[in-house]
């Protein structure tokens, strides 16, 4: 571990400083409880920013447990824009003042390569992609899984019409940030799942175009919902929050992603699917407080914790006999009797 020169205060570093100087994003420092001996940790997240109870927060809240579990101080970064981001990640590493610079997201991987490769002497991790360089750890999830979960809820919940919201619909809907192969592992994962319950049913899939236009995902979801869809998921980041207004406004069901969000519309979120980005932080930092970091990729499920889904906040009552089939669903996934597919 790094000495600190100087504790870490409400102040910027000199690498956030200069990041925001040259209007690259919004940076700001936190304080751990264990002084100057700590490692010191940088995130950048993606420019979608904070907000939206989505990917960024849960990674952050990662990052803020290790910073009470272990008393690691850490700077935060919201890049405006993708651009942005490798301005920032070279002025961190530049720095030389920190012991691990996470990089969230698909989207920084390019701007990642070309940094690390220059400071090979850096340890970088990064959430939810990955990069086959030494110097870089990649922490990814099966979403593919943990949508699986949520595909068969749905169907489960309509077939059951669970709710007085549900008429016994065969067509539910998915609605993905941009159509790249990471957003696809949730919608394969959701169609799978929901094929599995019944073969007939109709999912329909659509992507808004990006992570942050809640106006769009609203438009798609009041497009599914006329064509039938009862029950729509999205992994489209802040857009979500589109889905969640369009379902209040329709009177249909919805289901979050990434962390819990059934707390923003307990009433028409049934269920949230966890992509837990939060424990691929905290087993990054851990790495380095109990120095066994390596640059490889980690590939978590079902089985190790990497994703999950939760009803926990939702108004919306599972039956037991639901919740059962669920269960054995889960461990069918986590056996390797069912295989979940990726695109």
């Amino acid at each position: 571990m790094k000495q600190k020169k100087k504790q870490v205060t409400a102040l910027l570093t000199a690498a956030a400083m200069a990041a925001v100087a040259a209007g690259c994003g919004k940076a700001d420092s936190s304080k751990g409880t264990d002084g100057n001996d700590s490692p010191h940790i940088g995130i950048i997240f993606t420019q979608a920013g904070l907000g939206g109870n989505s990917f960024n927060d849960l990674a952050l809240d990662g990052v803020k447990r290790a910073a009470e579990d272990y008393g690691i101080t850490f700077d935060q970064v919201e890049p405006k824009s993708v651009a942005d981001e490798e301005i920032i990640q070279d002025e961190m590493a530049s720095s030389e003042e920190y012991d691990l610079i996470i990089c969230v997201g698909d989207e920084q991987v390019d701007a990642l390569n070309n940094v690390a490769s220059v400071y090979t002497e850096q340890k970088f991790a990064l959430l939810d992609a990955t990069s086959e360089l030494d110097n870089v750890a990649s922490y990814s999830c099966k979403a593919q899984e943990g949508s699986f979960m949520v595909g068969a809820l749905a169907v489960l919940a309509s077939q059951g019409q669970i709710d007085s919201k549900l008429t016994g619909s065969d067509t539910i809907g998915f609605i993905g940030g941009v159509d790249n192969p990471l957003i696809n592992q949730f919608a394969a994962g959701f169609e799978a799942g929901a094929v599995y319950v019944d073969e007939d049913i109709n999912v329909l899939v659509d992507y808004v175009g990006g992570f942050n236009d809640p106006t769009t995902a609203k438009t798609i979801a009041n497009t599914f919902h006329e064509k039938g869809a009862e029950i729509i998921f999205h992994a489209s980041g802040a857009s979500g929050m589109g889905l969640f207004q369009a379902a209040e406004e329709k009177g249909f069901l919805s289901i979050g992603v990434n962390l819990n969000q059934n707390s923003i519309a307990p009433d028409y979120i049934m269920a949230s699917m966890l992509k837990k980005l939060d424990n691929c932080a905290y087993q990054a930092i851990t790495s380095i407080v109990e120095n066994t970091y390596t640059g490889e990729n980690q590939l978590m499920g079902l089985r190790d914790g990497g994703v999950d889904f939760t009803l926990e906040g939702s108004n919306i009552k599972v039956p037991d006999d639901i919740n059962q089939k669920l269960d054995e669903i889960r461990q069918a996934v986590i056996s390797g009797e069912i295989e979940v597919p990726e695109e």
